[in-house]
């Protein structure tokens, strides 16, 4: 319904939450006898919910929607190189703030919703910088090796691989441990590789797979640019992380009690 509107994926999501809301609201606000109260979850909920979602739809949310789509994919397609850069930024910084929580989750469905609206440089945006963190732990656990314990040198094996393949997660346990200074650095090379991947004009056909999606023929334009993105940007986190983070052994300072 929502596609046949105009009113695309924002649309949709909205009367998803209409369609639950009214169940619930059907659910609890309307008595039935006992006789066909066994009917109301296989047909008088769904019946009424889908009703009212109908309704809602065609004669209240889905003409402004839709012209708020329209205009956010207009704005999109002509925007100018440092509108570009802002927003690249904006999505590279949401996907490094709470590696796959809520605001990278956010950030990752605005742009697979806008792949339906032929928006392509979003998605690259935002997987370019969903790769960062994990990465960026890895190359940190390499270059600044005293500092890290044996299983956080393991756990950064991990986290370059998972990193390749798209999973934020993989940096969560270094976060976990030490989140005033990984996530910094994390947002700081996120907003980089996200920026960097607008301004280069790289669009992504894929939702998801990270760097294997370069091996899928015409899933990514400017390939070359968008690897240096992603580098740039791992880099930085884990230059600026290896530079900030405290050695797992701290030296006594003189005089101190053993």
């Amino acid at each position: 319904l929502a596609g046949t509107l105009g009113a695309g994926f924002i649309g949709g999501i909205i009367a998803g939450f209409v369609a639950g809301y009214a169940a619930k609201a059907v659910s609890r606000w309307i008595p039935l006898p006992a006789s066909v109260e066994s009917l109301k979850p296989i047909l008088i909920i769904p019946l009424l919910a889908s009703l009212v979602t109908g309704l809602v739809m065609i004669y209240i949310v889905g003409t402004p929607v839709a012209k708020l789509l329209a205009g956010l994919t207009e704005f999109l397609d002509t925007m100018g190189t440092s509108n570009a850069i802002l927003l690249g930024l904006l999505l590279g910084t949401m996907m490094c703030v709470d590696l796959g929580g809520p605001v990278n989750k956010a950030a990752y469905a605005f742009s697979v919703g806008l792949l339906a609206s032929q928006s392509y440089a979003p998605m690259a945006a935002t997987m370019a910088a969903g790769m960062v963190p994990p990465i960026g732990m890895g190359i940190a656990t390499l270059i600044a090796r005293r500092k890290f314990a044996q299983t956080e040198r393991e756990a950064g094996k991990a986290a370059l691989v998972l990193g390749c393949c798209f999973i934020s997660e993989g940096a969560i346990p270094f976060a976990a441990k030490d989140p005033l200074r990984v996530i910094p650095a994390s947002i700081a090379g996120g907003a980089l590789t996200g920026a960097l991947s607008m301004a280069f004009g790289a669009k992504l056909l894929a939702p998801h797979g990270g760097l294997f999606v370069l091996l899928i023929p015409n899933a990514i334009n400017h390939a070359l640019l968008y690897l240096v993105a992603i580098l740039a940007g791992s880099l930085l986190t884990g230059v600026v992380y290896a530079l900030i983070k405290q050695s797992e052994t701290q030296p006594l300072s003189v005089g101190a009690a053993p």
